[in-house]
């Protein structure tokens, strides 16, 4: 067994390119299948579609607006997500957790609302709910307000041994804000 697999279990498929047994080896991305004559052959397959979004659980009673199949839920790469039981036929999908739109107006194209969101890693942020067309996106939580040295319109707020401080939100000036400073004056 090589040093870079984490467990090899036997999986009883034969490598394409070799003929040998492919078994189930665990890397940095996670489990693959992979030629168990590592490295003299470097035959490798993921183990499973990473982005199929496989059923957890059937929700039964609730049906799929479009086609009238049942609605499921399924686990994605971006965490879990109701969709329709016809797929890839039908593509219907609902958010579980619908983004929390604040009634802040983005600073950078002064049309949009900024919205929360969750990246892939599971990381909260904040960006524009225009995107593509408008990338402006801040990772602390906004609040209304206007930095007194830069005048940008917004501020964020972050916890740090102090407790809860308010800094610009502009990346070129990201100035800590005086505590009396705020958007009342």
């Amino acid at each position: 067994m090589s040093k870079t697999a984490l467990f090899a279990v036997r999986k009883n498929e034969s490598c394409p390119a070799c003929g040998a047994e492919l078994v189930i080896r665990s890397g940095k991305h996670g489990a693959f299948l992979g030629c168990s004559r590592y490295p003299e052959c470097d035959y490798i397959r993921p183990l499973k579609n990473q982005t199929d979004g496989h059923i957890v659980k059937v929700l039964e009673g609730q049906f799929c607006p479009d086609c009238q199949s049942e609605l499921v839920l399924r686990q994605g790469r971006y965490g879990m997500f109701i969709a329709c039981s016809a797929w890839p036929e039908c593509e219907h999908t609902e958010l579980i957790d619908k983004p929390d739109e604040t009634t802040l107006a983005c600073p950078q194209c002064q049309t949009g609302k900024l919205v929360q969101r969750r990246s892939r890693y599971g990381k909260t942020f904040h960006a524009c709910d225009r995107y593509p067309e408008c990338q402006f996106v801040v990772n602390a939580l906004p609040v209304e307000g206007e930095c007194e040295f830069c005048h940008f319109p917004l501020l964020i707020e972050k916890k740090t041994a102090r407790g809860i401080r308010r800094y610009c939100a502009s990346k070129a000036c990201g100035k800590p804000v005086t505590a009396g400073k705020s958007s009342e004056e």
